[in-house]
């Protein structure tokens, strides 16, 4: 006869025993049970889903594309080296990424405030300030800068197709105002400088040749060549001078009456016939009045020529520089709309749908297994009188 071990221990019988989890076969079993619950809910859920899509206003989108001016050396740019200390005048400095600068731009309240008025977004998204009808505007739009071609696209929604498509295009419109009013590139730099300096010398030059005809001269003498007006005036003073001196020798020799002196008296007013034609006055001209004004008049008459010849040079530069902006693709009326998209809509719900149905019949079949056995039993009864102490606590 056995005898029993003194310290035997206590096995539970395998019925009582408390799985931890679920074997494949297992779920597998459970979600056949319930696979009509698990089909044709999703299904319902994704045709209700396409129902509620009916109810979204349709969204178009329209697409611009275009490639921004690009900066390059230009005739002029080579011309203004031979300017010396001139040429840094220009500010001829280059844009890094002008590409960036001009989706910048794009994205500027000066752009927006613009399309908002010009279409009445204000209305149209029924707002009642400018700065919302402009987040809204932001939301709708979307500009980018292609890393590898350089080219930007504007893409634009809008319920309406044909305004999503003038709204891209007017982007367009806006950036080429804009990058003319703040000379971007370096032509445009150029051509602004260039501009201004000629209108300066271009008045510098009125008041010189004003203070050279005072000094004397008409405006018929300085046409021809200031220097030579001059020296012209000068030889009939001289030619007056000699003619009055001689008249003077004839008269202490000869009568009034005489021939010599009335041939001498017709020279000497003719002479001074063509001195006032020159000088159009009766007020000779100092020579120091002329000098300075004439030297300040060649002076501004050369530098209005170069900087006439630069501006041009730039105003050329400028207009090889784009068309400034080229567009590749302009926007159209989208013919089909890009939201909202219902077979995604659908497929997503259903398929949410279907998780949710199956984590829910998992977790109920856990609990109604597990809650069999005396053990979890036990362990439920726990947890439902924690949770009642923290409702009655909490109160």
């Amino acid at each position: 006869m056995t005898s029993m071990p003194p310290h035997a221990p206590n096995v539970r019988p395998a019925e009582d025993a408390v799985d931890d989890g679920i074997d494949l076969l297992e779920i597998a079993t459970v979600l056949a049970s319930h696979w009509r619950l698990l089909i044709i809910a999703p299904v319902v859920a994704g045709a209700l889903a396409i129902g509620a899509s009916y109810l979204i206003a349709p969204t178009f989108t329209a697409r611009t594309t275009f490639l921004p001016p690009q900066q390059q050396q230009s005739a002029a740019a080579t011309a203004l080296a031979s300017l010396g200390a001139l040429s840094g005048l220009a500010g001829s400095s280059g844009i890094k990424t002008p590409g960036d600068q001009y989706v910048a731009l794009m994205q500027s309240a000066n752009v927006e405030d613009r399309i908002v008025d010009r279409f009445k977004l204000l209305e149209v998204y029924d707002v009642k300030y400018r700065f919302l009808a402009r987040q809204t505007l932001k939301q709708n739009v979307r500009i980018t800068l292609g890393k590898k071609d350089g080219l930007i696209t504007a893409e634009v929604d809008a319920h309406d197709p044909t305004m999503a498509a003038d709204i891209a295009n007017q982007y367009v419109a806006e950036l080429r105002r804009l990058s003319a009013e703040l000379a971007l590139t370096e032509a445009q730099q150029r051509r602004v400088f260039f501009e201004n300096e000629l209108k300066r010398t271009r008045a510098k030059l009125t008041d010189a040749q004003q203070a050279l005809q005072s000094s004397g001269f008409n405006a018929g003498a300085l046409k021809a060549e200031p220097k030579a007006a001059a020296e012209s005036y000068a030889r009939l003073q001289a030619q007056i001078a000699a003619a009055e001196v001689q008249l003077q020798v004839v008269r202490r020799a000869l009568s009034d009456t005489a021939p010599e002196v009335q041939q001498q008296l017709v020279q000497l007013s003719a002479l001074r016939s063509q001195l006032l034609k020159l000088e159009g006055s009766a007020t000779a001209p100092s020579d120091a009045d002329y000098v300075s004004h004439y030297r300040e008049f060649k002076y501004q008459e050369t530098l209005f020529d170069l900087f006439s010849k630069q501006f041009e040079m730039a105003r050329l530069d400028e207009s090889r520089e784009g068309a400034l902006i080229q567009v590749v693709d302009a926007a159209t009326p989208p013919e089909r709309k890009s939201k909202p998209a219902r077979a995604i809509i659908a497929i997503a719900t259903a398929a949410a749908a279907f998780l949710l149905l199956v984590v829910w019949v998992l977790v109920r079949h856990s609990i109604r297994t597990t809650s069999k056995h005396p053990h979890a039993a036990e362990k439920f009864a726990r947890l439902r009188a924690a949770l009642k102490t923290g409702r009655s606590s909490g109160t």
